[in-house]
């Protein structure tokens, strides 16, 4: 049976927050957007910005507090005139949900329309097995959704997945049994949840949602161009251009993993080698260590020690050249560094990476800014809930900062 909480309810009547075609229009996504990156807009604001008339404005801010998506704030008065009255994004307004799928857990989070969790859930395991994902998928979002009130219910707007692609490649490097993870060659995720789920299902690459939600969520959401890794338990990465997540003619753009770095005991080695998680957990394994905390509480590993510290220098010096080599193609304003791990783990990373590119021959390229990431162990799930977000309500970046 699917799942309750779509944009239709079972006879096909339309629910609030949605329209005709389940797409907000452009006009109104713009609206959304500026007032979502400005938190707080009054419609004289809007109209200079996007250059519509103040009727036009008002039409279509009276549409989406009718739909719930915007909240009017207390009138600002003193001024001559009618008060103006500041609109905000209603967090109520729409619920999305997105699905983290790892080689080492899995995480399930509800957010609200300014990004903030409301509901969540984690798995740890060995490997990815398609049916324990799947069961935790139909486990958690009964629960999540039978959490929320009905009008919460009936405004969640999508679920996205976040998931590393050609999964069943990894079997060697996770350790696990080569038929369970060749299951993933046939194995649908997308279509298995869609299939149990009222709204639209959607899918991206995992680094590449937690780009996007950096991106959108993060802290530095004014940046036009940077390049984000994420050290999950393999690195990855993404790409943004012009304020737009680049994704590359096959999807795949960001693929940082695989760039040719020098290698640990000489020629070379791809940066997966050195700049991710499983080089650390292969170090406690070595040392007689569980290495099992990694994955189970990623905002703590006090326990692991100077090994950690070991782990930090190798990754900073993969990372160091990983940076170099990309800024001389396109020089990027700032360097992201985030991942699955504690956040004085992230600073004390991002400092040893500044250092080992001081250290390098940088004759012809200007330095980036290396700056650690705003979001930590979450960013793929949230990027995965950002999906339904994007393609309904919101336009790219790159438009708001022409508008504003």
């Amino acid at each position: 049976m699917a799942l309750t909480g779509g944009l239709q309810e079972a006879g096909g009547q339309q629910l609030r927050g949605s329209n005709q075609s389940g797409m907000r229009a452009y006009n109104e996504r713009l609206v959304l957007s500026l007032v979502r990156r400005h938190a707080v807009l009054v419609k004289t604001e809007i109209a200079r910005m996007t250059g519509l008339s103040a009727q036009t404005i008002s039409v279509i801010m009276r549409e989406l507090e009718a739909d719930g998506l915007l909240v009017r704030g207390e009138p600002i008065r003193g001024k001559v005139g009618q008060p103006s009255v500041p609109l905000s994004i209603n967090p109520e307004g729409a619920f999305f949900i997105g699905l983290k799928v790892g080689r080492r857990s899995a995480d399930l989070i509800v957010i609200n329309f300014l990004g903030q969790p409301v509901a969540s859930r984690h798995a740890g395991y060995a490997y990815p097995d398609p049916d324990a994902i799947l069961a935790f998928v139909r486990e958690g979002l009964a629960e999540m959704i039978a959490a929320l009130g009905a009008d919460q219910q009936s405004r969640i707007a999508g679920l996205g997945i976040a998931m590393p692609f050609q999964l069943w490649n990894w079997h060697d490097e996770v350790g696990a049994p080569q038929a369970q993870m060749d299951r993933w060659r046939h194995f649908d995720l997308k279509r298995e949840i869609d299939a149990i789920c009222n709204f639209p299902v959607y899918l991206q690459n995992d680094a590449t949602a937690a780009c996007a939600a950096e991106l959108i969520f993060g802290e530095r959401a004014s940046r036009q161009d940077f390049i984000y890794f994420y050290v999950g338990t393999f690195i990855g990465g993404g790409i943004v251009l012009n304020g737009s997540l680049y994704a590359g003619r096959s999807g795949n753009a960001g693929a940082l993993g695989s760039m040719p770095v020098p290698g640990r005991s000489g020629g070379t080695e791809q940066l997966i080698d050195q700049a991710s998680i499983m080089v650390l957990e292969k170090m406690l394994v070595a040392n007689g260590i569980d290495p099992s905390p990694l994955w189970q509480t990623p905002e703590d590993w006090s326990q692991f020690g100077p090994s950690v510290d070991r782990w930090i220098a190798t990754v900073a010096t993969g990372l160091a050249y990983a940076i170099v080599a990309s800024v001389s193609i396109i020089d990027f304003e700032t360097v992201i560094i985030d991942g699955g791990m504690p956040q004085a783990v992230r600073a004390a990373l991002v400092i040893e990476t500044r250092a080992a590119i001081a250290a390098m021959d940088l004759q012809g390229i200007d330095t980036p800014n290396v700056e650690a990431g705003s979001i930590g162990s979450i960013a793929r799930a949230l990027g995965a809930a950002s999906l339904p977000l994007f393609d309904k309500y919101l336009i790219d970046q790159h438009t708001l900062m022409r508008e504003a």
